[in-house]
C-alpha cells in the first residue's frame, strides 16, 4: 500500500487545481498532511438536548416544532422562529434569510438545529443555527461522533475540510502511515499506537472526555505531542552533531592577557562569574567548537566573563568577533571593549551598517587583515566580511537572531576549514522548560549571583491619572543628585509614532521640571546623536533621559536610581525586566514606577503584579511563557523556531526529559528512523538538520 506521505491530495474526490491551491497555503499537500492537521476543538452533536435543559453559552442540537415564524423590525430587521419541544421553547433568530426561507419554516415544521444557546429579550435564543427539516416516521440518526472543528484558510470550509480528512482516515493502514516510533521505545515511554492516536483525535466517540481533549491532557495528543517534540528534539541533536563534527582551533589557556585585565578591572570577580569563566576556558582548549549559551540575569556580569574568553582567544594569535542585535548595544560594547583592551595593547576594530563609504572600505580591510577584535551588529554576518583568524564569535542576545544567522558564522572560519566557538549571551533568563527545547544544541552556563553593589529594585504600580505625583517624584530624586529614566513604550507597533510620543513627553517634562536638565533618546536619532546624550547622561551632565525602550539592555549609569515606564501594559514582562535592570546599579536605593493606563484586564493586573513581587528574572521569565507562549518569548516570529502543530511547551513540559532521553535512543539504535521523523514534521518548517 502507498505510503500517504507521498499520495497528493488531488486523489480526493473534489479537489482540483483551485482546491488543492488553497490547502497548499497551510501546508496541505499529501494525505499526511490532512491526517496531521488536528482539530483544534470539538463539538458535541451526538445527542438532542430537550430545550428546558439548555443553558446560555451552551453548543447545542435541538429538536421542536415550529409555533411560528414572524419577521421583527428591530435596530436590524429580523426572522424570529418559535421552536416548541414540549420540554420548553426556543426562539431561533436570522439577520440573513431570504422569503424562500420564511415561507419554508411555517407553522408545524418539525426541525433538528444546532448552535450556541444565548439569552434574549424573549428567553433563549440561537443566532444563525444550522438547521434542517426532519420528516418521515423516522427522523435522521444524530452524529455518532464528536464533530472535529479544524483550523481554516480561506475559501475552505468546516464541511470540506471534515470530508477530505474523512477521505484520507478511510485510506489509513497499517503500512500506508508508518509508525517511526519503534515498539520498544513506545512501550518504554507508554505511547499508543501512531494510527490509533490519529483516527480518535478526526473522530473521537460519543463518550469521550471534552474537557481533557479541550485542554490537550488525552493519551491520543499526548501520543502526537511526543512524536513531535521529539522530532524537534532530534533536529536539534543533529545540528550539534554536525557542529561537534567540525573542528575549531583548540585555544591554549591564556597565562597573561586575563590577570592583566583583572588587574585593571577594579573588582573581583564573582564566584558565578569564576565558575563559568572556566567552563568557557574548558571548551575553548578543545579542537571541537564550543557551543555555550551564558544566561545570567540583568547585571549578572555577563560581558566581563566574555572579555576573558575572548582574551584566551587574543592570547593564542586568534580574531574575535563580538556581535550585538542593535546599533546602540553594539555601541556599547565597543566603548566597554576599548576601555579594557586597549591598556593591554589590543586594537578593537568597528563595523555596523551604518558605517559607509571609506569609513567601511577601511573597516573591512582592517579586519580582514587581522585586527583582534571585531565588535559590530548583524552587519558582521554579511558576505563581504572576511577576518583572516576568527577563532570566537560571541552573540549577545541570541533570541534575536535566527539559527541560520548563527550558522552563517561557521563560514567565516580560519581558513573557511576551521569552525569559530561560539559563546552565546542572553539577559532574557529562559525558562528550563524552553531552554530544554528551543535551545538543545547549546550547552548551558548560568550566572546565578549578582556582582556586590546591586541593590533590589523597588517596583510600584501607578495609574497614569497621578502622572503630575510622579513628576514630583522625579524632581525630588534629581534634587537629591539622583538621575533619572523616562520610558516612552511602543504604540501599536509603530516606531515612528513613539518616536513623536516620546518627543512630545520631551517637551512636557522640560516644562514641567524647567530647573532639570533633560535629554532625548529615541530610535529615528543618528547613532551619533543617541551615542552623545547617553555620554552626557552617563557624565551626570543630564539629570533626566526620556527614551523609548532602545535603552533595554546594556546601559549602566550607577548614579541612575529611578525610572518611570509608561503604559507597562504594552510590554512582556521579559522586557520590562531587562528596563528595570537599567536602575539599581549603585549603592542607592532604586525604584521602579509602572504608570498604566486603567482599566487594566485581568492578564494585564496579573503580570505587572509580578514585576512588583519580584526582582528574579528566572520567575518573571517561567511567568513570561506562561502567559505569552514561546513564540513571543524567543522572538521567533522572526526566526521560525517553535512553530508547533501539536505540541504545546508549557503543556507539555512534563515530556521534555523523556523526550531527550528518547531522542538519544532513537539516535543511537534507529537512526534510520530519523529523516522519516523530520521530513513528516518539520517539511515546512525550519529544517534545523539540514546545515
Amino acid at each position: 500500500m502507498t505510503e500517504l506521505a507521498s499520495v497528493p491530495v488531488t486523489v480526493l474526490k473534489g479537489v482540483g487545481e483551485a482546491m488543492a491551491e488553497k490547502l497548499a497555503r497551510v501546508g496541505l499537500e499529501t494525505l499526511q498532511d490532512l491526517l496531521f492537521h488536528l482539530p483544534l476543538r470539538y463539538q458535541d452533536r451526538t445527542r438532542i438536548v430537550p430545550i428546558g435543559q439548555l443553558r446560555p453559552g451552551q453548543d447545542a442540537v435541538v429538536e421542536g416544532t415550529v409555533s411560528g415564524a414572524d419577521v421583527v423590525m428591530g435596530r436590524r430587521r429580523s426572522l424570529v422562529v418559535r421552536l416548541n419541544d414540549g420540554s420548553g421553547a426556543l426562539s431561533l433568530r436570522f439577520y440573513h434569510f431570504s422569503n424562500a426561507q420564511k415561507d419554508a419554516l411555517k407553522r408545524g415544521t418539525l426541525l433538528r438545529c444546532y448552535g450556541e444557546v444565548r439569552p434574549g429579550a424573549s428567553g433563549l435564543e440561537i443566532y444563525h443555527p444550522e438547521y434542517r427539516a426532519v420528516s418521515g416516521d423516522e427522523p435522521p440518526p444524530v452524529e455518532q461522533t464528536l464533530t472535529p472543528i479544524y483550523p481554516l484558510t480561506e475559501g475552505l470550509t468546516q464541511q470540506r475540510l471534515r470530508q477530505l480528512c474523512q477521505q484520507s482516515l478511510a485510506l489509513l493502514g497499517p503500512s500506508s502511515l508508518p509508525d517511526w516510533l519503534p515498539d520498544e521505545l513506545a512501550r518504554d515511554y507508554r505511547l499508543a499506537p501512531l494510527a490509533d492516536a490519529i483516527r480518535y483525535l478526526h473522530n473521537p466517540p460519543a463518550d469521550a472526555d471534552l474537557e481533557e481533549l479541550a485542554l490537550g491532557h488525552h493519551w491520543a495528543q499526548h501520543r502526537l505531542a511526543f512524536e513531535e517534540l521529539l522530532t524537534h528534539q532530534l533536529s536539534q541533536q543533529k545540528l550539534r552533531e554536525s557542529l561537534r563534527a567540525l573542528r575549531a582551533p583548540a585555544l591554549p589557556r591564556p597565562r597573561t592577557l586575563p590577570a592583566r585585565y583583572l588587574g585593571n578591572l577594579g573588582f573581583q570577580p564573582t564566584g558565578a562569574q569564576q565558575r563559568v569563566a572556566a567552563e568557557i576556558a574548558y571548551d575553548l582548549a578543545q579542537p571541537s567548537p564550543m557551543l555555550r549559551l551564558i544566561q545570567g540575569d540583568v547585571g549578572a556580569g555577563k560581558t566581563v566573563v566574555a572579555a576573558l574568553a575572548a582574551l584566551q582567544a587574543l592570547e593564542a594569535g586568534y580574531q574575535v568577533a563580538l556581535m550585538a542585535p542593535t546599533e546602540i548595544l553594539a555601541e556599547q560594547h565597543f566603548m566597554t571593549f576599548q576601555r579594557w583592551l586597549e591598556p593591554l595593547g589590543i586594537e578593537v576594530a568597528w563595523l555596523a551598517g551604518k558605517l559607509k563609504g571609506k569609513a567601511r572600505a577601511t573597516a573591512l580591510e582592517r579586519i580582514a587583515q587581522g585586527a583582534p577584535m571585531v565588535v559590530g551588529t548583524h552587519a558582521l554576518f554579511q558576505g563581504e566580511v572576511r577576518f583572516s583568524r576568527l577563532a570566537l564569535a560571541i552573540i549577545d542576545e541570541q533570541h534575536r537572531f535566527g539559527v541560520q544567522q548563527r550558522l552563517a558564522l561557521r563560514q567565516k572560519g580560519v581558513e573557511g576549514r576551521l569552525s569559530p566557538h561560539q559563546l552565546i549571551m542572553t539577559a532574557t533568563p529562559i525558562p528550563r522548560t524552553l531552554a530544554m527545547s528551543a535551545y538543545a544544541d547549546l550547552d548551558t552556563s548560568i550566572l546565578d549571583e549578582l556582582p556586590p553593589g546591586r541593590t533590589p529594585v523597588n517596583t510600584v504600580l501607578v495609574a497614569d491619572s497621578r502622572r503630575v505625583e510622579v513628576i514630583e517624584r522625579v524632581r525630588a530624586a534629581c534634587a537629591e543628585g539622583r538621575q533619572a529614566y523616562w520610558v516612552c513604550t511602543l504604540i501599536e507597533e509603530s516606531e515612528e509614532l513613539t518616536c513623536q510620543a516620546a518627543q512630545s513627553t520631551f517637551d512636557d517634562l522640560g516644562a514641567a521640571l524647567g530647573e532639570l536638565r533633560v535629554g532625548l533618546i529615541h530610535g529615528r536619532m543618528k547613532a551619533t546623536e543617541k551615542a552623545e546624550v547617553m555620554a552626557q547622561f552617563k557624565a551626570g551632565e543630564l539629570q533626566l533621559l526620556v527614551a523609548t525602550t532602545v535603552i533595554e539592555v546594556g546601559v549602566d549609569v550607577p548614579n541612575a536610581s529611578l525610572m518611570i515606564i509608561e503604559n507597562p501594559e504594552r510590554l512582556g514582562l521579559a522586557q520590562l525586566h531587562q528596563l528595570r535592570g537599567r536602575v539599581g546599579r549603585g549603592r542607592a536605593a532604586s525604584h521602579c514606577v509602572l504608570m498604566y493606563h486603567p482599566p487594566l484586564s485581568q492578564i494585564g493586573r496579573e503580570r505587572l503584579g509580578i514585576m512588583r513581587e519580584t526582582n528574579d528574572g528566572f520567575v518573571i521569565a517561567e511567568k513570561d511563557l506562561e502567559l505569552r507562549g514561546p513564540g513571543e518569548m524567543l522572538g521567533t516570529r522572526q526566526t521560525g523556531l517553535l512553530q508547533f502543530k501539536v505540541a504545546d511547551l508549557m503543556r507539555d513540559a512534563d515530556l521534555l526529559p523523556s523526550v531527550r532521553d528518547a531522542a538519544q535512543a532513537l539516535l543511537a539504535r534507529w537512526p534510520g528512523h530519523v529523516s522519516p521523523l523530520m521530513h513528516r514534521w518539520l517539511r515546512h518548517g525550519q529544517q534545523y538538520g539540514q546545515v
